[in-house]
């Protein structure tokens, strides 16, 4: 019977369904809208808001949606982009010192048309002139292309520059501008800002544009408003190579560990660079969370592209693709003129500063106490212990499933950290010597484990320790008040005190293992008719979530006990 207390109350480590599990089978898809058309203008109005008064618009709402710095006085050549919205932050959250003069924002994924376009271009332009930098989608060059003219004729200096980064499609005669454009924004903002003529500005401009290599990749398609959630691809599929409105990838490839996505990324975007040292962007095309993209940056600086790296940028939300899960890799090859324009100070805090990526360096520390007990043999608690430890590291599925229906899905993980850890010291435990055995788990798990969990185990098996004469179930059932005390749930609170505790009285009471595994088993099933939880994050559930669900915490100490009555 050793050791069924070391299973804590779990079932107080759940979390509210996420908004996307919620939405999982919604058509179409929820969005944060008050009307559908209205979606960009009342955007760009917060955006505005929230500059703190550093950026305006223009006043021409609905057509004309352009976004400017207020403080230019036009005396320096002014920098333009703009697009389709759904890429937040680009474009408008780039217009400031040192970056963007002006964006022009189009409806979602559509270009702005060309009078909103011109109307920037006479807002800002001075006799300095401006550059026009846009992304290569036949919309787009049509529109601003037509504008610039129309600007020359009526006396304004307006160069254009096209970018076309993405290397998806080999050969292809108009490759797509993707996130490197924001190098453009970035070099050309530099230029202009110090003061360096309309040619100057658009040479480099054009070097940029010309050096600037991308290529994308994603888990999941886009679903702007008034589309459905259909997912087109299968899940053991990823997208390579596609582009930012939510076009089709250059190909469908089979889903990999991040090491190896991020490989295929930078070995098909090594082929199109140059030798030298590399400024780096790692952009979020939406959906990814940031705990992934910081994996995603483990990979990228573990590929021999990552090892070229000088100046690395992000990861962040850059250029996105509305809400699509996926990523992009934008490489330039650099030279001192690029080097000193990346780095320079801007406004825009959507503009991630470059870093020099570091190798970890752990600073050494010492552990608050060591395993420091003495080991000792015991073939029946060996066995015991091995039998729990193997049983829940083989429910891990089953409990990640329970989880997942009332909380975040990970009560089976947490249990296979704790089997885990308590298996890896099988050879270092004093099987022999229960007080010291229950102490020894509870330093393991404390070790081991984080967060609430590891907390509550420790507490549990180390007052079982305290109280530990020669009976278990005693000594477990002191452990399981204190772990109430500290805790703070009680039996009938939908934990996994709701079948640890009945089953460690019975035993108290000198009724058989077989009995006490039974009622172990039927109290785990009645969690799912209980309604309501009075601990943990299940807690904030409402009956219709739980109802039918059994609590994974109760159902793992089930099986801890049918682990040691097989």
């Amino acid at each position: 019977m050793v050791l069924i207390g070391w299973v804590g109350v779990f079932s107080g480590h759940n979390h509210l369904k996420s908004s996307s599990a919620f939405l999982s089978n919604a058509s179409p898809v929820k969005h944060f809208i008050e009307e559908q058309d209205k979606l960009v203008q009342d955007a760009l109005e917060g955006l505005v808001a929230a500059s703190g008064g550093t950026l305006n618009r223009l006043d021409g709402f609905p057509d004309i949606k352009v976004i400017l710095r207020t403080d230019w006085k036009k005396d320096r050549v002014a920098v333009i982009s703009g697009g389709g919205s759904g890429h937040e932050p680009a474009h408008a959250g780039f217009v400031g010192k040192g970056m963007l003069t002006a964006a022009v924002c189009g409806e979602v994924f559509a270009s702005p048309s060309v009078e909103a376009v011109l109307a920037a271009i006479r807002a800002v332009t001075g006799s300095a002139g401006c550059l026009l930098v846009v992304k290569n989608y036949t919309g787009d060059r049509l529109n601003f292309g037509l504008a610039a003219e129309r600007a020359k004729e009526e006396g304004l200096k307006v160069e254009m520059v096209v970018v076309s980064d993405d290397v998806s499609i080999a050969e292809s005669a108009q490759p797509r501008g993707i996130a490197g454009t924001l190098f453009v924004h970035k070099v050309a903002g530099f230029l202009a800002e110090s003061g360096e003529s309309l040619e100057r500005v658009t040479d480099a401009a054009l070097v940029a544009a010309e050096a600037s290599r991308s290529l994308g990749l994603a888990l999941t398609t886009c679903h702007p408003p008034g589309s459905s959630d259909k997912e087109t691809l299968a899940s053991d599929q990823v997208e390579l190579g596609l582009g930012i409105h939510g076009e089709p990838g250059v190909a469908k490839i089979a889903m990999a560990s991040a090491e190896e996505l991020m490989r295929k990324v930078c070995e098909e975007l090594e082929k199109s660079l140059s030798d030298g040292p590399l400024a780096v962007m790692l952009n979020n095309l939406g959906a990814v969370p940031p705990l992934e993209m910081s994996l995603l940056v483990r990979s990228l600086l573990k590929t021999k592209l990552g090892g070229r790296i000088e100046l690395l940028l992000g990861p962040g939300h850059l250029m996105t693709s509305y809400d699509m899960k996926g990523f992009s890799v934008s490489a330039l090859v650099l030279d001192d003129t690029l080097r000193e324009a990346l780095c320079a100070e801007v406004g825009p805090s959507c503009w991630p500063v470059p870093v020099k990526p570091s190798k970890p360096d752990p600073i050494a520390f010492s552990a608050s106490d060591s395993f420091n007990f003495e080991a000792s043999e015991n073939p029946e608690i060996r066995a015991d212990l091995l039998s729990i430890c193997t049983f829940l590291k083989e429910a891990r599925e089953r409990l990640n499933s329970l989880d997942a229906k009332i909380g975040d899905g990970d009560a089976g993980d947490t249990f296979y950290t704790a089997a885990s850890a308590v298996e890896k010291k099988l050879d270092q435990l004093p099987l022999n010597d229960s007080k010291q055995l229950l102490s020894a788990i509870s330093q393991t798990l404390s070790h081991a484990m984080g967060g609430s969990s590891g907390a509550l185990l420790s507490i549990l098996t180390q007052s079982a320790s305290t109280h530990f004469e020669d009976d278990w179930a005693e000594a477990l059932l002191a452990g399981t008040h204190k772990m109430m005390e500290y805790g703070g749930a009680q039996v009938g609170d939908r934990t996994m005190l709701d079948a640890l505790v009945p089953a460690l009285e019975a035993l108290k009471e000198g009724k058989s293992f077989r009995e006490a595994a039974l009622l172990a088993d039927e109290k785990a099933k009645a969690t799912a008719q209980l309604g309501e939880a009075g601990a943990g994050r299940s807690s904030y559930l409402n009956e219709e979530s739980l109802k039918g669900v059994e609590d994974p915490g109760a159902r793992a100490v089930a099986l801890a006990f049918q682990a040691l009555l097989d």
